[in-house]
Parts: structure tokens; C-alpha cells; sequence
């Protein structure tokens, strides 16, 4: 509390200092609520969707209170202050986060996941490396946002297998999403905008002086770099400036737990290799699971994977060198790898695939007594076999029978509590079949509609056609897949409302008035003409710098499409005026209005927050190292290659 309440002073006294000098009373109370926000953000005084939504709201009561303000009008105008809803970015966003959740629902996205996870193993910077860089090239022809967004079903689903936390992931996707619109003039608004622009200021221009507009490919080498910084510096330095939260988790993964607190069962999982040495060589799964109080629910036997979280057949044979997953009693399963010389891994690796806790886990569900299992045992009903249902203890009254002491042939009676071992999927097809209430309700239910796959990517072709190789708004062409995903059966409308982050669509759409306040109060030209006023007789490269710096800090607190609007033209004039290039000033600004690192106001990280369970002091301090990476970099090829 003291801390914020010093903050709140010291921002008082500054906003005092700064409005004094302001040139009206609308740019001074701008101003006002530009530290208003920045304060609310960066102490997370508000979650910062309640604190854009609480900005937004005081724009709107300056239609009320402008008088009072010495105002002669509102600071946003009549009726654009919910704009920000049907804003093109705000819609793009919910049509992709639709498309996204349909290409998750046919299993698409788990297919991408398995690719990158064969690419990138369990290793977090190899896996960092194949996810950033690929979204950073997908982005370069399609928006930012579309290609994160894209991905983040992908990044969920490698969390949960990998162990590795969203939030060590998410964040170097998002950025290298960004830097990858600096790859080509179609990569980011502000640089489709560019060429435009460039006309428009050559109708003013002496035919000596006219701009020559940039190609498709003019930035590549220069958003390559980007890329190849981007993820060179969260692979060094990713350690250090990415939260440490923890890995995506459902309730049922810290099942472990809660059965060794519930029955007292110090169940475990683990990975093993069998030596060709080794005496299980030769042996059925059924000969030794009998005897030792663990059970073989996964096999990867010469690179083939025999699984089923459960359901593996005793009569298999275990050969040398096949990877095991067994799970059973913590001593037990120490006893059988001693007795056998089993080379135990770290951590679940091989087997990651398979024995996650988005595929697989612990459950429990109780006899009841209109069951028609009572006085059959789980050999008799061929419950792993036939159900993929593996049985690790039988729970009645007090006494616990565990895996050792053959509960397959334990007869059930009406209120016997089972613990299994099981694939959701199996667990929920043994659900709906009712002769058992499973007790067990937080798994992950997946509704893969695989039948629904062509329909899926072609909603997508069509979506990324549009985008592409027309001229309508981009957040029409997403909206053409969207529909697409819902016409088509593969999402039903509540599944694509569930689809969108609507904590991402209220920041967003709440900010975009407070742009429009800046830019249209005249708070954003009298910073920029502040600025190159006090830099007035610094060398080019100087000048070009606080250019680059101007947009960067412009762009986070208004839509980089303004800053590119306002600062373009200003930068060419002053080229211009010190006899310097002004394409090189022009491209500076379009590709500065990328840097956007430092706070949740870009819509591509306002989508990964949540997800990755960010704090603002996240992006600041892994987003202030990436700012000044970007500017360094940014000057030297602007430098070498123009």
C-alpha cells in the first residue's frame, strides 16, 4: 500500500509538471489520463481489463462534464466511444480465436503440436526455436494476431505434454508474431499503410524530391534479423526474464497427490528403459504386474508406441531396450527397477505423448448398487482390456486393496470406491455408460470432431485466400472462416463464443478511445513537434533514432495505424529539412510502430496474457530488454542496407 500510494504522488506531481506546460486544457486533461493509465497498468492497481474499461468510461462522462472542464467539447466524439467494439483489429480477433478453437476441434492443432514436439523434444529452447520462428514467418503474410492466436491451442497442448508452462512459451511467441510483421509491406498495418503514405506525400514533393515506394520484400532481410534476435534472445536470456509460474495444469494432473492424502496410496509415475541385459527381457507384462505393486500402462517397443494409458495387454513381452511407463506404489516400483536394472529417466520423456495430464491420469468411481458389475471383477468384465479401465485399488470401508494384491479378481459389491488408471477418452466413454458413478468430474473432455477436418482447413484456405489476394478488411475475410467453422458443424455457437478471450476484446476495444482522444486532442503532434523541437541541429542518424523512439513510445498508447499516420509525414519533412533520406525516415517509422513490447496495449499481447497468466511487470521486464534489442537492431540494417 505504500509503495503505491508513493507511486500515486509521484505520478500527481509529474502529471502536475507536465499539463503545466501543455499548449490547451484538452491536451492537459489527455495527458491527465494517459499517466492515469500507465499508473493502473504498471502497479496492477486493476486487472488491466477493468482498468482500460475504466478509462474508456471516463472518456465517456466528457460528454457530460465538459463544460466543467473547460472543454468546448467531449474528448471522444458523439458515438465513437464504443468504435473500438466493431474496430476491425477487435473483430479480426474474435474471428480468429473462432477459427483457432475449430482447427483445435478436428485435431489440426494437436497434429502441429505433435510435429513441433517431434522437432523441438522436451527441450524449452528448442521447442521456443521451432514454435517463435515459425509464427514470425507465418505472420509475415498475414496479421500478427491471426498467426498467434493460430497457435495458441498448439503452445496449450505442448505445455501440458512438455511440462514446460505456458508461460515460458507463450511470450517468446507473441513477440517473434510481432517481429514478424516486419517481414514483408503485407506483414503489419503500418507498413501496408507505408506506400500510401508515401504517395500522399509526393503530390507535395518536387519532382527531385519524390520517394520511390518500397517492394513486398524491401524489409525481409530486415524482419529476418528480427526474428533471428527474437528468439537468439529468449534462448539466452529466457531463463531469466520469462515468469517462472507454473506448467498448464488440470485438476486431475495433481491427482497424485490428492489420492495419497485421501486413501493413503503413494502412488507414482515413472519412465524406464529396459537394458538387453536386463531379466524382464523376455517376460509378459502379466508375469511380473501380479507380483510387484506396479502397473505397465504405456510401451515404446523399437520406436513403435504400444499404448492406451491402460489398456496394454498382459501377454506382452518386453524386449531389451523398450521404454516402459509404469505407475504404481513409490517403494514397489523402486524394489522392481532395482531387481531388474531398469535405467530410469528423469522425467516422463519418451512417453510424454501419451502420459500428460491432457491424455491421461488417475480417476475414481464408485459401485453403485443397481450396478450390474456387482459380484463381477474386473477380469471378469475385461475392464482394461475391452474399457481401457486399469485398476490400481479397490477402496471398501476401511480397507484399501492395492495393485499388489490382485484387485483384478475382487469381486465388486455396492459402494466399493475403484481408482484407475485411464485415458480421458476412455474414462469418458466408461462414464456415459453408467455402471459406475465416476466420481471424478475435472478431466479434460475433448469433443474432437476429426469427420469435421476438411471442412476446418477449408474454412482456413478461404480466410487466408481473402486476406491475401483481396481488398477487404481483414477482419471480413476472418469472419468468412469463422462462419465457415459454425456453418459447417465444426464449432456450435456456444462453442465459438467459448472460443473467444473477451478479457482480450474489452482491453483492446477499451483503449481505442483513448487513441483516438490522443490523436484527435492534439496530444500526439505536440509530443512529436516537443521532441524534434529539443533535437533540432543533432546529427541524422540522431534525429532518425528519436524518430524511431517517438513511434515506439506513440504506438503504446495509441493504435500503431495512427502513430504511422501522424508521424509518417513528419518524418519525411524533417528528412527532408536536414537534407537526409526521407524513405529511409519514412520506413523507420512504420517499422518502429512493430516495437511494442513493453505493455498489454498490442493486441497480440493483450491475446497471450491471459493464457500465459502475465502481470504487467512480465512484459515490462522482459519487453524493455526486447524495445531496446529492436531499436539497436533496427538502426544498424536500416544503416547497412539503405
Amino acid at each position: 500500500m505504500l509503495r503505491l500510494t508513493g507511486a500515486a504522488a509521484l505520478f500527481v506531481v509529474l502529471g502536475a509538471w507536465v499539463i503545466l506546460q501543455t499548449p490547451s486544457t484538452a491536451v492537459a486533461w489527455v495527458v491527465g489520463f494517459l499517466l492515469l493509465t500507465i499508473y493502473l497498468f504498471v502497479f496492477e492497481v486493476l486487472p488491466v481489463d477493468v482498468a482500460a474499461i475504466a478509462i474508456m468510461v471516463l472518456l465517456g462522462l466528457s460528454a457530460l462534464f465538459y463544460p466543467y472542464m473547460g472543454l468546448s467539447a467531449a474528448l471522444v466524439p458523439d458515438g465513437a466511444l464504443f468504435d473500438g467494439f466493431k474496430s476491425n483489429a477487435v473483430m479480426s480477433i474474435i474471428a480468429v480465436m473462432i477459427i483457432g478453437a475449430g482447427l483445435d476441434m478436428t485435431g489440426v492443432m494437436g497434429v502441429v503440436a505433435k510435429f513441433i514436439m517431434r522437432l523441438g523434444g522436451s527441450s524449452e529452447s528448442r521447442i521456443i526455436s521451432v514454435i517463435s520462428s515459425s509464427v514470425g514467418v507465418i505472420s509475415s503474410f498475414m496479421q500478427n494476431v491471426g498467426a498467434a492466436a493460430l497457435f495458441l491451442p498448439v503452445i496449450g497442448r505442448i505445455s501440458s505434454r512438455s511440462g514446460i508452462a505456458m508461460s515460458r512459451l507463450l511470450m517468446p511467441m507473441g513477440f517473434c508474431a510481432i517481429l514478424g510483421g516486419t517481414m514483408t509491406l503485407v506483414g503489419s498495418s503500418p507498413l501496408i499503410l507505408l506506400n500510401d503514405l508515401i504517395d500522399s506525400a509526393n503530390m507535395n514533393l518536387p519532382a527531385d524530391q519524390q520517394i520511390a515506394r518500397f517492394g513486398l520484400f524491401s524489409v525481409t532481410p530486415i524482419g529476418l534479423t528480427m526474428i533471428f534476435v527474437g528468439v537468439l534472445y529468449f534462448i539466452v536470456l529466457g531463463r531469466w526474464v520469462l515468469p517462472k509460474s507454473k506448467a498448464l495444469k488440470t485438476d486431475a494432473s495433481m491427482s497424485l497427490s490428492y489420492y495419497k492424502k485421501t486413501y493413503g496410496l503413494n502412488f507414482t509415475i515413472v519412465e524406464v528403459q529396459v537394458p538387453n541385459a536386463s531379466e524382464l527381457v523376455g517376460k509378459t507384462l502379466g508375469d511380473f504386474e501380479t507380483r510387484f505393486n506396479v502397473r505397465a500402462v504405456a510401451m515404446l517397443s523399437q520406436g513403435v508406441s504400444k499404448h492406451g494409458a491402460g489398456y496394454l495387454p498382459l501377454s506382452e513381452t518386453v524386449e531389451g531396450l523398450d521404454i516402459l511407463a509404469l505407475v504404481g506404489d513409490v517403494d514397489s516400483i523402486d524394489a522392481f527397477i532395482e531387481k531388474y536394472d531398469l535405467i530410469q529417466a528423469k522425467k516422463i520423456n519418451r512417453l510424454s505423448e501419451i502420459i500428460n495430464p491432457s491424455q491421461s491420469g488417475l480417476s475414481e468411481a464408485v459401485v453403485h448398487p443397481s450396478s450390474p458389475l456387482v459380484g463381477s471383477s474386473a477380469r471378469d468384465i475385461r475392464l482394461r482390456s475391452e474399457h481401457g479401465m486399469s485398476v490400481l485399488a479397490v477402496i471398501r470401508g476401511e480397507e484399501v486393496v492395492s495393485i499388489g494384491q490382485d484387485v483384478r479378481s475382487m469381486p465388486f459389491v455396492a459402494g466399493d470406491t475403484l481408482v484407475f488408471y485411464s485415458n480421458w477418452k476412455d474414462l469418458n466413454d466408461f462414464e456415459d455408460q453408467r455402471d459406475m458413478v465416476v466420481v471424478t468430474s475435472n478431466y479434460p473432455r475433448e469433443k474432437n470432431r476429426p469427420n469435421k477436418v476438411g471442412i476446418a482447413l477449408f474454412s482456413l484456405v478461404v480466410a487466408l485466400s481473402l486476406v491475401l489476394f483481396t481488398s477487404l478488411p481483414l477482419s471480413v475475410s476472418l469472419l468468412v472462416g469463422a462462419l465457415g467453422m459454425v456453418l459447417g458443424g465444426v464449432l456450435n455457437m456456444e462453442e465459438a463464443y467459448a472460443a473467444v478471450s473477451w478479457k482480450t476484446v474489452f482491453l483492446l476495444a477499451s483503449l481505442i478511445p483513448l487513441g483516438m482522444a490522443v490523436e484527435l486532442s492534439g496530444t500526439a503532434k505536440w509530443i512529436a513537434d516537443l521532441t524534434l523541437t529539443a533535437l533540432d541541429g543533432w546529427p541524422a542518424w540522431q534525429i532518425q533514432l528519436a524518430v524511431a523512439i517517438l513511434a515506439t513510445l506513440f504506438t503504446l498508447v495509441m493504435s500503431n495505424v495512427g502513430a504511422t499516420v501522424l508521424l509518417v509525414p513528419l518524418a519525411i519533412n524533417i528528412a527532408i529539412g536536414i537534407d537526409a533520406n526521407p524513405a529511409l525516415f519514412a520506413l523507420t517509422v512504420a517499422l518502429a510502430t512493430s516495437n511494442s513490447f513493453l505493455i498489454p496495449t498490442h493486441q497480440v499481447n493483450a491475446l497471450i496474457m491471459g493464457p500465459g497468466g502475465y502481470a504487467v511487470k512480465d512484459f515490462i521486464k522482459a519487453g524493455g530488454i526486447m524495445t531496446v534489442l529492436f531499436l539497436l537492431v533496427l538502426m544498424l540494417m536500416l544503416t547497412w542496407f539503405y
